[in-house]
């Protein structure tokens, strides 16, 4: 994949094909951006550009062995680690990226490699509650490979997609590697969630972080497929620099699942402002029925919401992208949000969201985070 088949992020394609071309290769960078950012397929793209011996004016060249080998995730000196699990395995039995890289590699070519963990997930068949996992025998297993010198290539490159499912075991297993690698050696951690990594291995990354596509490529792509102009803005902007969410709007998809979350968060605000508590353990309830990425959704959704409710309350309502449901609903309720509650609102769906990663009981964790809005929103009544 070279960096022009990445949609925008044209300044950080420069930037990194510039380190490279000055001989500034930190061995382990850290890619934080959600999925639908592109990621995934800058990480790739930047280890083709390594990897081309005819790179020039700022691109591999794509056509080389070497690239077509990297474009094929076939390349003998990169490696790839990511999630794994499946249902009804063997007690004792080790569960490895290697033994998936044939449908990893399929998901890929059809999604070109921007898709979320929730897709892969459903590609391995893991059910609701079930999440992939980085283990010990996948830390092992890097280590052992990346003990072998290079095939084709000056530099052996090892991408490790969503580093936040390892342990504590699998991360430490890794911390001496990242701390004195082989030579010629590069780690690229890409990861959504790098507030849930160990500190111990943040600290020995450089970051590289990847921001949302900007507005005006979303509504060239939406333009493209045939939108008005109107309906291409709204879209772009509701995208938030998503392409995956810009597809679905597009799809028509996010329409049905939108709507759910936007009940669900207009029932907990009803509930949280006449302060029925038996109402809503029933709601904490309903939403522990959700599957994971559903109520990562959610919290998505209501950030959003408390923010454009926010705005209104602060005269901004001028430049809100709110409409329909959505717009009359934050009106009436946006003076219960203000500057006393908007912060603490936000940060108890944050420790939500990370209570619900690193897999707590959802019937807890949604039965503290609706009794704590409750109280938040009833500071303003």
């Amino acid at each position: 994949m070279k960096f022009s088949d990445i949609i925008g992020h044209s300044d950080l394609k420069r930037r990194l094909a510039a380190q490279i071309d000055a001989g500034r290769i930190s061995h382990a960078q850290l890619f934080s951006g959600k999925s639908g950012y592109g990621t995934l397929p800058l990480a790739l793209a930047y280890v083709q550009y390594l990897f081309c011996p005819n790179r020039h004016d700022g691109d591999s060249c794509g056509v080389c062995p070497q690239c077509q080998q990297v474009a094929a995730l076939a390349h003998p000196d990169l490696h790839f680690v990511f999630p794994v699990n499946k249902r009804e395995k063997k007690s004792g039995e080790a569960i490895i990226s290697d033994m998936f890289i044939d449908m990893w590699r399929t998901l890929w070519s059809e999604k070109r490699g921007i898709f979320t963990a929730e897709e892969w997930y459903e590609r391995l068949d893991l059910g609701k509650t079930m999440k992939g996992l980085i283990t010990v025998k996948e830390a092992e297993e890097i280590i052992r490979k990346l003990q072998f010198k290079s095939f084709s290539s000056d530099y052996k490159a090892m991408i490790i997609w969503l580093p936040e499912a390892m342990n504590v075991d699998t991360a430490n297993k890794l911390l001496k590697i990242l701390e004195e690698p082989w030579d010629k050696t590069l780690f690229i951690l890409v990861s959504e969630r790098p507030d849930l990594l160990l500190q111990t291995i943040t600290s020995r990354t450089q970051e590289i972080a990847i921001s949302g596509i900007d507005s005006q490529t979303l509504e060239s792509i939406a333009l493209g497929e045939g939108r008005t102009q109107t309906e291409a803005r709204n879209m772009a902007r509701l995208a938030s620099g998503s392409l995956l969410e810009l597809q679905a709007l597009m799809r028509g998809e996010s329409d049905e699942a939108r709507h759910q979350y936007f009940d669900l968060f207009c029932r907990l605000m009803r509930l949280s402002y006449n302060d029925k508590h038996l109402e809503l353990m029933e709601w904490a309830e309903e939403m522990s029925t959700l599957t994971r990425e559903g109520q990562r959704q959610f919290f998505l959704n209501a950030v959003r919401l408390l923010r454009e409710a926010y705005m209104i309350h602060a005269g901004l309502g001028s430049i809100s992208y709110l409409w329909g449901e959505e717009a009359e609903f934050c009106s009436k309720f946006a003076p219960f949000i203000g500057n006393q509650n908007i912060e603490i609102l936000v940060q108890e769906i944050e420790t939500a969201m990370v209570e619900i990663a690193q897999n707590g009981s959802p019937r807890i964790v949604f039965t503290h985070f609706a009794l704590a809005v409750s109280k938040q929103i009833n500071r303003l009544k």
